[in-house]
Parts: structure tokens; C-alpha cells; sequence
């Protein structure tokens, strides 16, 4: 099926003034939807001015409590939701926020895969060792969101080749897929040479086998990402 989404539409915009840990501070417009397929409460965040005469910049951002809120060293989701705000800040766009924890098999579960990869496995066979897919993620309800939005052609911020290629499926035009930092660390060594090797995230292509500083300034420059 290509293209062949249900309509859904937006619910609510609420400005909302954000401020992180390292004191980077921004406002963003948060919209809620109405008729979203899997009846989850995702959210998009619309920060900076909308650019006219390009595709807005899109970060697809599946909702991690340990990384994004507790600050977990075992990922980079934190650093890369920091990153993505203060990058589509600059350059307009939205960060779509998905209630998809655990790439989609939840909290609870997540938590359980933590304790086989502490048993030796890696971050995908701990999902199937559960009875989980390696990635259960599903893009429709974002692809609606950027319908609802009128953002049908968008630069997509991701280093992951399945967010682009379901986009695509589902009737969103990727102009450019634009790279995210390396948030490399000791901890999270190894989750991001799985994610590279097995889930075709495009980490290790760019110069990339390098160790990052700790995520303190997240503008692109300082992360050494060329920023256009």
C-alpha cells in the first residue's frame, strides 16, 4: 500500500515555552491529532519559522522516559531529541514525538530486553528473545500527522533507513534524509554498533568512529556536523 493513509486532523496547538538542562531555550507549538490509527496520543512540536522555499526539517522521535527525561547513558535518544530541537529550531520544522517506547514493545518490556543485554545479548535479540520483533515500530499515525500538518514533502533529520522508507510508502515525500550527530559514548558503545550493523543506521559512514563529548551544546557545529 503506497500513499493510502486515513485522513486524521489536528486537535489542538498549544504554545509552550521549553527550557533544557543546559539551559537552551526555545518555544514551540504543540499539536494534537484527532483520528490517528493506533489511538495513541503522539504529539508534534513546531518549532522555529516554517521555511517557504524548502520542505521543512522533520525529526520522527520515538518517546524513551529513561534517555529523554532521566538522562540513561545506554542510549543516545536523550542528546538526539536535544539535537533535533535546537537544529529544527534554527532551520523550521517539526519534532514528532511517538509514544513508541522501546522501539514499539513498551516500557515494562524494554526494561526486561535491559536485563537479557545485560546477560550478554544485543538490543535486537533481546526484543525477539521476549517474542517481540527486532523493531516493531510502525510509521502511519506520523505520516498522517504530516498530512494533517500539509508537510508532505519534509527533510528528514535520522539515520535510519526504515523511517524514510515507510514515509515514502505512505505518501511523504523525503527530499533529503539529513544525518543526526554521533552521540557516542563508553556506555552506549555497543547499542550503537548494533543499530548500525544490524539495523542499517548510517552511523559509522560519515567519519563517524570517533567518541563524542558528553551532549552539552547542541549546536550542530560543536557536534561536528556540517549544518545545511
Amino acid at each position: 500500500m503506497t500513499g493510502a493513509v486515513q485522513a486524521a486532523a489536528i486537535r489542538r496547538r498549544i504554545r509552550i515555552p521549553l527550557r533544557f538542562a543546559d539551559d537552551y531555550s526555545t518555544t514551540a507549538t504543540v499539536v494534537s491529532f484527532t483520528g490517528l490509527t493506533d489511538a495513541q496520543q503522539h504529539v508534534a512540536f513546531e518549532l522555529g519559522r516554517l521555511p517557504a522555499a524548502t520542505p521543512p526539517l522533520v525529526r520522527l522521535h520515538s518517546e524513551c522516559l529513561t534517555g529523554d527525561v532521566f538522562g540513561s547513558q545506554r542510549c543516545d535518544c536523550g542528546p538526539q531529541l536535544r539535537e533535533a530541537v535546537e537544529r529544527i529550531t534554527k532551520h523550521g520544522g517539526y519534532v514528532l514525538y511517538m509514544r513508541q517506547e522501546g522501539r514499539g514493545i513498551g516500557l515494562y518490556n524494554k526494561l526486561d530486553a535491559y536485563a537479557l543485554q545485560d546477560r550478554g545479548l544485543d538490543t535486537y535479540d533481546a526484543n525477539l528473545a521476549l517474542g517481540h520483533q527486532a523493531d516493531e515500530r510502525d510509521y502511519t499515525s506520523a505520516a498522517q500527522m504530516l498530512h494533517a500538518l500539509g508537510a508532505n514533502r519534509i527533510r528528514l533529520l535520522s539515520n535510519n533507513p526504515d523511517k524514510g522508507a515507510q514515509l515514502a510508502r505512505l505518501g511523504i515525500t523525503i527530499a533529503r534524509q539529513v544525518p543526526t550527530a554521533l552521540h557516542l559514548t563508553e556506555t552506549n558503545a555497543a547499542y550503537l554498533s548494533t543499530k548500525a550493523r544490524r539495523g542499517g543506521h548510517d552511523l559509522l559512514s560519515r567519519n563517524h568512529e570517533r567518541a563524542a563529548g558528553p551532549h552539552r551544546n547542541a549546536g550542530p557545529a560543536h557536534l561536528g556536523i556540517p549544518d545545511r
